[in-house]
C-alpha cells in the first residue's frame, strides 16, 4: 500500500470518528503545547538573561554579605555575617593593585512625592559617583553626579525613566526638587529606560550620592562593593587580592570561609543555568506523562478500530491485501492521528509563546528545532503506540473476519 493511499484511509477514518478523534487527541495535543511553550520561552530568556549578566562586564564582580543564597542554610548562615560598610570598600580601593575601579550601593525602599503626584516603594539607592560607570546605566538627560556632590553629601539624585515619566509628565524633570522619605532632592540627571528583567521593573529607581544616603538614611545598611579590574585576565587575581584585604578587616580565621560573598557574570549565568536545567526535568516529566497518556488513548482507539472494522479487514484480505498491507494501513493511520494532534500543538504552543511575550515582561523565542522535535516526537508515539493494535489487525484470519458482524 502506498503511503499517499494509507494517509487517505486514515483520514477518511478520522472524518469518520470526529469525536473519537478529537477525545484521542487531547494527551497528544497537551504534549506538544508543553513542549513548544516551555521551551521557546525558556529559550528567549536564556539569550534575555545572557545579555543582562553579561553587561555587568567579564572584568567587573561584586562583593556583598550574602553572597549567591541557594538554600535555607546558607541564608541563615549569611545573616550572621557582619555587615560591609564604606571604610571595607575604601580598602579595597586603596590596596588592591588590580582593581581598576571601585564602587558601591546601599538600597532601601521610600515614597516619593512631586506636588500632588505620590508614588510608593521606589527603589531608591545610595551609590559612589562611579558607580553609573561600572554599571549598565546610562544617562539620558542631565548628568551624573560628581565625586565632589559626594564627597559634600549634596541633596541632589538620578532618577529612573518611569519615575520622569509618573512624576513629571510632559515637564522637564532637570532641577526639579522631589521629596524622597523625609527629605528633598535635586534632580540633576535621568536614565535610559531599561525595560523589565524576569518580572523586575528596571526604570522605577532613584539613586544618589552615598554620603547623602547615609547621612538621611543611617549607617546600618551593608554596602555592596562592584569592583572591575584592569583586565580580564586579572579577574582571578584581583579576586585573590580583595579576597586577602576584607579577611584581614574582617577578622576571618585561616580555615574559616569567607564572611562575605562574590559574584560575577559567570557565577551568575552559572546560577540561572541550574535553575534552567531544573525547569528542563520538569518540563520533560510534564510532556511524557502527557504524551505516554496520549498513545495509551490511541492504542485503545485503534484496537476498538480494529473491532469494529473487522468485517472491512476480512474484504481486503479476500480480495488480495496482505499481512503486511493491513499492518501499514494502521500504523499510517495511528501515525496520522498522532502527527494531526502534533500539528495543533505545535499551532497552540506557538501562540501560547507568542502571547506570553506580547503580554508579560518573560521573552520567548520559537526555535525551529523544537518545531521539529514536537512533531517527531508526535510521530514515534504514533508509531510505537500504534505497532501493537496494527500487529492485531494484520493477524486476523480472513474467514472469520467475513463472519463477523
Amino acid at each position: 500500500m502506498r503511503l499517499l493511499e494509507g494517509i487517505i484511509i486514515a483520514l477518511r477514518a478520522i472524518y469518520a470518528n470526529k469525536l473519537r478523534a478529537i477525545l484521542t487527541l487531547i494527551g497528544i495535543v497537551i504534549g506538544v503545547t508543553t513542549v513548544i511553550t516551555v521551551v521557546s520561552v525558556i529559550n528567549g530568556m536564556n539569550k534575555y538573561v545572557a545579555n543582562k549578566i553579561n553587561s555587568m562586564g567579564s572584568s567587573t564582580f561584586v562583593i556583598d554579605r550574602y553572597g549567591i543564597i541557594t538554600s535555607h542554610e546558607d541564608w541563615m548562615e549569611a545573616r550572621k555575617r557582619k555587615k560591609l560598610t564604606l571604610d571595607d570598600m575604601n580598602a579595597v580601593r586603596r590596596y588592591c593593585s588590580l582593581c581598576y575601579d571601585v564602587g558601591g550601593s546601599v538600597y532601601t525602599r521610600r515614597h516619593v512625592k512631586y506636588g500632588a503626584q505620590y508614588l510608593e516603594d521606589v527603589d531608591v539607592m545610595g551609590v559612589t559617583h562611579n558607580y553609573i560607570d561600572i554599571s549598565d546605566v546610562d544617562i539620558a538627560t542631565g548628568r551624573n553626579f560628581t565625586n565632589s556632590d559626594e564627597k559634600h553629601r549634596r541633596a541632589v539624585c538620578v532618577i529612573g525613566p518611569e519615575i520622569a515619566d509618573n512624576l513629571f509628565p510632559g515637564i522637564d524633570p532637570i532641577n526639579k526638587n522631589i521629596k524622597v522619605g523625609n527629605y528633598y532632592l535635586r534632580i540633576i540627571g535621568v536614565g535610559t529606560k531599561r525595560g523589565s528583567f524576569l518580572g523586575q521593573n528596571q526604570d522605577n529607581w532613584i539613586v544618589l550620592p552615598i554620603r547623602t544616603f547615609e547621612k538621611y538614611f543611617g549607617r546600618r545598611r551593608s554596602v555592596e562593593i562592584y569592583i572591575m579590574a584592569k583586565s580580564v585576565s586579572d579577574m582571578e587575581e584581583a579576586q585573590d587580592q580583595v579576597r586577602v584585604i576584607l579577611r584581614n578587616r574582617r577578622g576571618d580565621k585561616y580555615k574559616d570561609p569567607d564572611s562575605f560573598g562574590i559574584y560575577t557574570a559567570a557565577s551568575l549565568m552559572e546560577l540561572y543555568n541550574n535553575f534552567v536545567n531544573g525547569a528542563w526535568i520538569v518540563l520533560i516529566g510534564i510532556s511524557s506523562i502527557s504524551l505516554v497518556v496520549g498513545g495509551i488513548v490511541i492504542m485503545n482507539i485503534m484496537l476498538v478500530s480494529v473491532t469494529e472494522r473487522t468485517h472491512e479487514i476480512g474484504i481486503r484480505k479476500a480480495i488480495g491485501a496482505k499481512r503486511r498491507d493491513i499492518l501499514w494501513q494502521f500504523l499510517v493511520e495511528s501515525v496520522t492521528l498522532s502527527l494531526l494532534g502534533g500539528t495543533i500543538g505545535v499551532g497552540l504552543g506557538c501562540g501560547l509563546a507568542l502571547l506570553v511575550g506580547a503580554q508579560t515582561p518573560l521573552p520567548a523565542t520559537i526555535e525551529t528545532w523544537a518545531i521539529l522535535a514536537g512533531l517527531g516526537i508526535a510521530s514515534s508515539v504514533g508509531l510505537f503506540f500504534g505497532i501493537f493494535p496494527a500487529m492485531r489487525a494484520a493477524r486476523l484470519d480472513p474467514v472469520e473476519c467475513l463472519r463477523y458482524e
